[in-house]
């Protein structure tokens, strides 16, 4: 089987970062956002994987400034990278494959040329070697239409089709050799279900984390409890840690105090800028373009005041997610690896 590896590494390397980390890593930021800003268009339906295809120095540029920014865990742009979706844009699966792979291997490059230049230029520093986590995005990702915040597949998705949707790529990516899985923005306890249920199937080794996202603050964006949605997860020891990403992080407080209620596993919380994702238009908006009130947007230094709060609160890898950068990172980590050494 795919993944097989020492099954001491299933239960140490993630809690070995974290204990190096002062008792919270830090994960990197919105990669999107940054690809952005240095010029990349990806307006697209494979959305940031597109740079796998027209620019991948890009990709491994963004990767250095995440590290060079205090990130402990780099996430692949592979996000939004799947076999149905290369294929739709004429490449063949071996294409595919090969790409899925080449977003791994260009995170693992990133890591290993930087860590030998902090080992080169030792003195003082708060770096930490990172780990490379493969991003699987949820299903909704893959359809680009904003259902990972609906959690609205329709009645034709059942636990098979996501099973099916999700193996080749998780075995793809395992292959590449990232020191751990990131299954991002689930939108309901059916897809997490699936994500577990391959871990088993395959019998995959590595350390993994699932993130849900929400858009109340209270239940998963298909409107299930979070009680619903851990409790399978608190039955597999495939998991490591669990959490929420690309969420409004004026909510991430309350859910971590609600997700230390629910769970001993880790938690893990990134979320976004505090914009929300209009799927349809395919733009950012403001919360007060939706609600009539001022804007609940975060800024770098909103990020390092509450960083200090998500981690007393209980979180163990903090980050963020979409409009936020490496500059936010900094700020968070800063603050948390400054308390900690």
């Amino acid at each position: 089987m795919v993944g097989k590896k020492k099954e001491t590494s299933t239960t140490t390397t993630l809690e070995d970062l974290i204990e190096k980390a002062g008792g919270c890593a830090v994960v990197d930021g919105g990669f999107a956002t940054q690809l952005e800003k240095h010029g990349a268009a990806i307006n697209d339906t494979l959305w940031s994987a597109v740079c796998l295809i027209k620019d991948p120095d890009l990709i491994k540029r963004v990767h250095l400034e995440y590290l060079e920014a205090g990130a402990d865990v780099l996430v692949t742009s592979s996000y939004q990278a799947t076999i149905p979706g290369f294929l739709s844009k004429g490449l063949s699966i071996e294409e595919g494959e090969s790409l899925l792979k080449k977003s791994v291997t260009l995170a693992v490059e990133a890591r290993n040329s930087f860590w030998e230049a902090v080992k080169v230029n030792s003195g003082h520093h708060h770096y930490n070697r990172a780990l490379v986590a493969a991003s699987i995005g949820s299903y909704g990702a893959y359809l680009a239409d904003g259902s990972e915040y609906s959690g609205d597949y329709g009645p034709n998705v059942d636990l098979d089709k996501l099973k099916d949707f999700h193996r080749r790529r998780l075995q793809v990516l395992v292959e590449a050799g990232p020191d751990l899985l990131a299954f991002e923005t689930i939108p309901n306890k059916l897809e997490a279900q699936a994500c577990i249920e391959l871990l088993e199937e395959e019998n995959i080794q590595l350390p993994s984390w699932i993130c849900f996202s929400s858009v109340d603050g209270e239940h998963a964006p298909s409107g299930e409890s979070f009680k619903e949605c851990l409790d399978i997860i608190n039955r597999s020891n495939k998991v490591n840690a669990v959490g929420i990403n690309c969420a409004p992080p004026h909510f991430t407080e309350s859910l971590i105090c609600k997700f230390q209620q629910l769970t001993s596993k880790a938690i893990v919380v990134y979320p976004n800028s505090g914009e929300i994702w209009d799927g349809k238009a395919k733009r950012w908006l403001f919360w007060f373009m939706l609600n009539e009130q001022p804007s609940k947007c975060f800024d770098d230094d909103m990020f390092e005041c509450f960083a200090t709060r998500w981690r007393d609160s209980g979180a163990k890898l903090i980050g963020g997610c979409c409009r936020t950068t490496p500059s936010t990172i900094q700020a968070i980590s800063k603050v948390l690896k400054g308390k900690s050494q």
